[in-house]
């Protein structure tokens, strides 16, 4: 009895440690939906490397920095620029930003079979814009792509031409679904996500010289309880080492 009531002992420590190594091997992270897919690529090479299991959360580019500045930001959140509102709250680590890797976010789309526009240069991103009768975008409250569609405007200096033909709506599906249907001749949407309509031919990314890159831009929680791990994720994330896998989803590595 008293040999069984010792391995009893026994296994339940080992349990225990089991436990607690597990608990101590995970970090959370808080990441925009439309790099969701390479992001996941990504989190298995840190974890096959590492050990340290990453649990996700995804949100659009608004609701993301939202969530950090309303105190819920994760061990490690990324973010799209610009975040000044999430930076004042304090919920983040200044000194912690880092670069992970910039994203051509911007991109055009016609019906499909529709002739496709001329948007090789600035200059001609700017004649079709004028040109269109009718324009498509996520409303800027909802989703990083119609502040940045709002930026690309201003950068061409279009904007005040060109905001009245644009019909804001709440997400990429219904701007998709409007284009594919022909109610409206050009959709300005997310390069990498909420383009893949059957009905939509996507022209392509906007130029840098008419859309500036984004940003993608990890920091730590000012609560992270693992502060190695999550500095080591952000690392791995801006490593030249993961630098193919950005390329091979058309993302900017950081270095």
């Amino acid at each position: 009895m008293k040999y069984l009531l010792s391995s009893v002992a026994v296994v339940a420590l080992a349990l225990s440690i089991s436990s607690a190594a597990r608990a101590q091997s995970e970090i959370t992270l808080l990441s925009p939906d439309p790099i969701k897919a390479t992001i996941e690529k990504l989190l298995e090479g840190f974890e096959a490397q590492t050990g340290t299991h990453v649990k996700v959360t995804y949100g659009t580019g608004v609701s993301t920095r939202k969530t950090v500045a309303s105190g819920q930001a994760l061990d490690v959140s990324l973010l799209f620029a610009p975040f000044a509102e999430a930076l004042k709250t304090g919920n983040i680590v200044p000194g912690s930003a880092t670069v992970i890797a910039r994203l051509r976010f911007l991109a055009l789309a016609v019906q499909k079979g529709a002739p496709k526009p001329d948007i090789s240069t600035p200059e001609a991103v700017k004649r079709t814009l004028l040109n269109a009768k009718s324009i498509i975008s996520v409303d800027p409250t909802q989703g990083s792509v119609g502040g940045i569609a709002l930026l690309a405007l201003d950068k061409l200096g279009i904007t005040d031409q060109v905001k009245p033909k644009i019909k804001w709506v709440q997400n990429g599906g219904l701007v998709q679904d409007s284009v594919a249907k022909g109610e409206t001749e050009i959709a300005l949407g997310p390069y990498l996500s909420d383009m893949r309509n059957p009905g939509l031919d996507v022209v392509g990314a906007l130029p840098p010289g008419a859309s500036t890159p984004v940003d993608i831009t990890g920091f730590l929680s000012t609560s992270v309880k693992d502060s190695k791990a999550a500095k080591a994720l952000l690392a791995y994330l801006s490593s030249h080492e993961v630098a193919p896998v950005y390329e091979a989803a058309k993302i900017f590595p950081a270095h």
